[in-house]
């Protein structure tokens, strides 16, 4: 084993993540995934045991050869909180030391909130995952919206709380819980539960679409989250759109492209009306849509689509938020008009799903990215 406390740490560490993925169930399969001999992949693993992290029981007989002991990780070791929000709720769950979601919170936000109160919300909602948690709390991960600095934890600049402004999200949580806190993009940690817990499992390259009070993308590539170098890589919601103009000035993105700017669209109603309590609910109906304001509609979002699959080439792009209540009709409709657009695309073409997570996804990716974060003492 090295000597270096870090190193160890580091690869004590990267053995529980993939005991705990399943990619590697034994200790052999272990040291070929590490890059170890077969004696140091053991070491590790007694480590392990002996710290309570792992459990290793029964026997796996294979097909030829002696049966090996099967390495799982331990539930009881602990557990990961994550908590993710928007200008309308929050979400918090707690994920035990296995990866397993044991517990959840959802508190509504009223109208017009500001940085104090959604803060104030924050940490009541970690709080009360506490009850009935087995083990100590390891460490908090957070999906904060708008542009976020994961560097220093601080949350930057988010359109819909007015004063939400260069926010220590990391330090509050620390100094309130004494545990690490690990803080990024809410459709990052979106990103990374489609990873853990949905259909990203096995993909390398992917995004998620996000249109909810705003409109941006997360981006995975080559099996890891894309940032940026400002921290504002998927923030699409911003790009300045001809066809949604007000007046003499052309729109953003995400004025007509939003789950609440479509919900009016396709409802006839004013840009100015009121976000219903349960936007999903509300587009239920809407899904069966036809006519011109759906296919404005569609015919936008396989532009915008069209040009991010050219310069990006993903594998499969994950729909989440409200807008997954018009179906996968939506998708498909907005995958064939895209190729007819823009005919190059039938090389690469779009391949749009709505999630299977639920609203719970922002929180579960936002532990999920607590527990990749965690380094044994």
């Amino acid at each position: 084993m090295r000597k270096n406390p870090a190193d160890q740490r580091e690869l004590l560490a990267a053995a529980v993540l993939h005991v705990r993925s399943g990619r590697a169930n034994s200790r052999s399969a272990l040291a070929d995934l590490m890059g170890l001999s077969r004696s140091t992949a053991g070491l590790y693993v007694d480590q392990l045991i002996a710290s309570g992290h792992l459990n290793e029981s029964g026997l796996e007989q294979g097909a030829m050869g002696r049966p090996k002991r099967t390495l799982a990780s331990a539930p009881g070791a602990g557990w990961f909180a994550g908590v993710e929000f928007n200008a309308e709720r929050i979400q918090a769950v707690r994920v035990d030391f296995s990866g397993r979601a044991t517990g959840s919170q959802t508190k509504p936000i009223q109208s017009g909130p500001d940085t104090r109160t959604v803060l104030r919300e924050i940490k009541a909602a970690v709080a009360l995952l506490s009850t009935n948690a087995a083990g100590p709390l390891l460490a908090i991960g957070a999906g904060a919206p708008g542009v976020v600095d994961p560097n220093r934890g601080v949350g930057l600049h988010y359109a819909f709380i007015p004063d939400w402004k260069n926010v220590p999200i990391a330090k509050m949580l620390r100094d309130r819980f004494s545990a690490p806190v690990t803080v990024d993009n809410n459709l990052r940690t979106i990103a990374l539960a489609e990873k853990w817990f949905g259909g990203g499992r096995d993909l390398d390259d992917y995004a998620i679409l996000g249109p909810r009070a705003g409109f941006g993308i997360a981006l995975v590539q080559q099996g890891r989250l894309t940032t940026g170098a400002h921290h504002a890589a998927g923030e699409i919601g911003l790009w300045p759109w001809p066809s949604i103009g007000k007046g003499s000035k052309d729109g953003e993105l995400h004025d007509g492209l939003s789950a609440p700017a479509i919900w009016r669209r396709l409802a006839g109603i004013s840009v100015h009306a009121a976000t219903p309590p349960n936007l999903r609910a509300a587009l239920v109906p809407l899904a069966t849509a036809t006519g011109p304001r759906w296919n404005e509609i569609i015919a936008e979002y396989a532009r915008v689509l069209g040009c991010v699959q050219l310069l990006l080439d993903l594998e499969t792009y994950f729909l989440h938020g409200p807008l997954t209540a018009l179906g996968a009709r939506f998708c498909q409709c907005i995958e064939t008009e895209a190729t007819r657009l823009i005919p190059s695309l039938s090389a690469n073409p779009l391949k749009i799903v709505p999630s299977t997570l639920n609203d719970e996804a922002g929180a579960l990716g936002a532990a999920s990215m607590a527990m990749e974060a965690w380094k044994p003492d």
